[in-house]
């Protein structure tokens, strides 16, 4: 696979990658349903979102970069799924990619990246919210392993309509307490 990709490098987000990152996510915002967020974001306003995924820990962020044309094609992260301490070995987990990356295997790199990183971290399962419909992201899911768990139908509303919302789950390598 990463022969494939010879111009992409993937590594942690850092500072200097929040526009970038912004931007890209702004699209998803202003074009899509895939995210529930109605309001484009400024790069300040996105900076606690980038502080809270360290380059070590559970709450990551990773970036894939295309060092040819020197820009973001894409990112993936794991973040806290819920606040409550119960859910601190869980974590919803979810890739954006630039429109003209898509169907390049941009998104495989970055959750086979982003699985090995939390391969030794004391987590028991991660989760993915699929806003329907959504092939690809379905498609992507299972092929790393992840199961439908269920779906909250009409769950959200952005452009008019109601979206159905599907909850897929992944158990991974849990080094704590069963």
């Amino acid at each position: 696979m990463l022969q494939q990709h010879t111009d992409v490098q993937v590594r942690a987000g850092s500072e200097a990658d929040l526009p970038a990152l912004t931007e890209l996510y702004n699209h998803y915002v202003r074009e899509t349903a895939i995210t529930f967020d109605t309001t484009v974001f400024t790069p300040e306003q996105r900076r606690p979102w980038l502080h809270s995924h360290p380059e070590d820990g559970p709450h990551r962020l990773l970036v894939a970069w295309d060092t040819h044309l020197d820009r973001p094609l894409g990112y993936a992260s794991s973040s806290a799924f819920r606040p409550k301490p119960a859910y601190a070995t869980s974590v919803e987990v979810s890739v954006y990619l630039a429109p003209e990356a898509t169907g390049r295997g941009i998104g495989t790199l970055l959750y086979e990246a982003l699985f090995d990183a939390l391969t030794d971290e004391d987590l028991h399962r991660a989760y993915a919210a699929i806003a329907l419909p959504n092939e690809p992201s379905i498609r992507l899911h299972k092929r790393f392993g992840f199961r439908h768990a269920g779906t909250f139908g009409q769950v959200g509303r952005k452009f008019d309509r109601y979206w159905d919302v599907a909850w897929y789950e992944k158990e991974l390598r849990h080094s704590g307490q069963a």
